[in-house]
């Protein structure tokens, strides 16, 4: 069946029954160019890349999960981000999830990381990595170390100006829509802040995350049933939202059933079946 012949039924609501994602093996195009389909927490991926496992300024860890897939553009931005961090001599970037090969929800429920456009990047800048390539046992035991000391402050003990200026580096490529980082790292980033500031706007606070930043980057041109995430509200961030992130509130647990996930785009199942 033509990629095209099916596109209209793109946003049908489909069920998502025990998950087959997670056994694929390999990516499929049924698009002829890759196409990011459905929106970030609830969608798929035709015409996956394989990042390579070694690359100048980077290594990827747990390759067993085989979450080493996604868009041309992910991999192309994770290959300059390397290529940018080695040429400022900041270390090696530890690279985590990417994707699945084709996309989709992971077995473990992870909401995000479906479309192909989501990086998740370890804050430990590894020098021993810019020595040599680390064996397959070191990328599966080593542990991404947080950044934090108590529950929301920075340890100087692991987190370096060349953190943020790695950060600084990856919010300044257009492609990137936004990156996730801990409340904490966020506060100190604008505490920090320079005269030029604006790729700021960039780093969002969200739960977790202070011991790795995850990037998304935007609907790559041409990709017409790629859902776009809203725009950035105005500003650096470094406003009063920011308290709400310390407050009494935002560290309440959450209680209740967990929302069901979303229902995946109808293409999807053809992505599935090819």
């Amino acid at each position: 069946m033509k990629f095209l012949a099916v596109a209209a039924a793109l946003l049908l609501p489909t069920g998502i029954l025990a998950n087959p994602w997670s056994q694929v093996s390999q990516p499929v195009n049924i698009a002829g160019t890759a196409q990011s389909i459905g929106t970030y927490n609830g969608g798929c991926l035709s015409g996956a890349v394989s990042l390579p496992k070694d690359g100048m300024g980077y290594q990827v860890m747990r390759l067993s999960r085989n979450r080493f897939y996604g868009h041309p553009d992910l991999k192309r931005f994770i290959e300059n981000l390397g290529r940018a961090t080695a040429s400022h001599g900041l270390g090696t970037l530890l690279i985590g999830d990417l994707g699945q090969p084709r996309g989709g929800p992971t077995l473990t429920g992870h909401r995000s990381h479906q479309t192909g456009l989501d990086v998740d990047i370890w804050f430990l800048l590894s020098q021993q990595a810019a020595k040599r390539s680390l064996t397959l046992n070191e990328r599966e035991t080593w542990s991404a170390a947080s950044v934090l000391v108590y529950a929301d402050t920075i340890n100087p003990a692991q987190w370096t100006q060349e953190n943020a200026k790695v950060l600084e580096l990856a919010a300044a490529m257009p492609e990137v829509d936004r990156i996730f980082v801990n409340p904490s790292v966020k506060r100190e980033l604008c505490q920090r802040r320079t005269a030029s500031h604006q790729w700021l706007r960039k780093i969002r606070p969200w739960w977790k995350h202070d011991d790795h930043f995850h990037v998304r980057l935007k609907c790559p041109a041409g990709n017409r049933y790629c859902v776009a995430q809203e725009p950035l509200p105005p500003g650096d961030g470094c406003d009063a939202g920011l308290d709400w992130w310390f407050s009494a509130e935002a560290k309440k647990p959450v209680t209740g059933k967990p929302t069901p996930p979303p229902p995946l785009p109808a293409l999807c199942n053809l992505l599935l079946k090819n």
